[in-house]
């Protein structure tokens, strides 16, 4: 059995296969399951590897106060080691997510900050907002997941091999949505310096302009999405080391409809953009119907961090989103 403190059983995650769209499609398709980090997502992978590397550089010392800008999980990351490590923490979070995350990191003892969703351009923007609190308060650390490539090389580091290594080394292709574009960029470039052949594929919510960046070489986007974490309007630090060869755009009604159908089908209680992730999975295992091929994406948190708002009938139907069967 593993022990350690909380930063030291930080990954090492299960690969699920996910039996029931498996057998739809002929293919087998594998969901790492990141939301059993101790903080409940892939972005304890970010936190541990952010704070690890300016703890070494010297840029977080003894009694710091880490700052960062974000929709939730990498807060919860940073907030959830901490404690062992004597740092306080302040987040600053857009006002639209879902209640749970304030709940968790109120739990967790940070100084949530709150601010209205709004352009990057922007000063008002929980980006900028974090960057200025750590310049104007006293003995501050910014994390600055989207362009402190520390974020990347800790997907690179050990998400990445892990795969690999739970896969035998025999993957067809990895499949994964963007947020800062830490976890698609440190799989991929380790995949693909396994295996070039690997097909990488980036999944988009509406309202993000990655999808036709990688179609036209532009950002531009259409539509809005309820997914939280996910979709941006930039090109970071982080995501220009990502080895992508295609990408795809997921409405909420089809990402919706595979949440459900994972729960009632594989016991597998998803958040938005892991779910956001599987549908692309099976899209791409339809494509290529009854060949085998091996796909892996990445469960990046649980259903039960959205559960205000995925499993409320009244939320959903305001936002005219239709569930159906696969």
């Amino acid at each position: 059995m593993q022990k350690g403190l909380v930063s030291e059983v930080i990954g090492k995650t299960s690969l699920i296969k996910i039996k029931s769209l498996s057998d739809l499609t002929g293919c087998e398709i594998f969901g790492k399951a990141e939301f059993l980090n101790p903080g409940g997502s892939v972005k304890d992978r970010a936190a541990l590897g952010i704070i690890t590397e300016a703890e070494e550089s010297g840029e977080l010392k003894p009694g710091f106060t880490i700052v960062e800008g974000t929709a939730g999980n990498t807060g919860i990351g940073l907030a959830t080691l901490a404690p062992q490590k004597g740092y306080r923490c302040i987040i600053v979070m857009p006002n639209n997510q879902s209640q749970e995350k304030y709940d968790v990191l109120k739990a967790l003892g940070v100084e949530l900050i709150t601010a209205p969703p709004c352009p990057f351009a922007n000063e008002n923007h929980f980006y900028h907002t974090a960057k200025r609190i750590a310049a104007e308060r006293p003995n501050c650390f910014w994390a600055n997941q989207f362009e402190n490539t520390a974020n990347f090389r800790a997907h690179y580091q050990t998400t990445g091999p892990e795969i690999w290594q739970q896969m035998d080394g025999k993957l067809d292709a990895f499949i994964s949505a963007v947020g800062t574009g830490g976890t698609i960029s440190g799989i991929s470039k380790f995949l693909k310096e396994k295996n070039n052949s690997i097909h990488v594929r980036l999944v988009d919510p509406f309202g993000s302009g990655l999808f036709s960046f990688m179609k036209t070489g532009q950002l531009s986007s259409t539509g809005s999405s309820i997914t939280e974490g996910i979709g941006i309007m930039r090109i970071t630090a982080n995501f220009k080391e990502a080895k992508i060869d295609d990408a795809v755009q997921v409405s909420d009604d089809d990402m919706l409809s595979m949440l459900y159908h994972l729960a009632e089908h594989d016991g597998l209680l998803v958040g938005t953009s892991a779910a956001l992730n599987v549908y692309a999975a099976y899209q791409y295992a339809l494509e290529n119907k009854n060949s085998g091929k091996k796909i892996v994406t990445i469960l990046c948190d649980s259903a039960i961090r959205y559960q205000s708002k995925v499993f409320n009938e009244k939320f959903l139907a305001e936002k005219g989103i239709v569930r159906r069967k696969l």
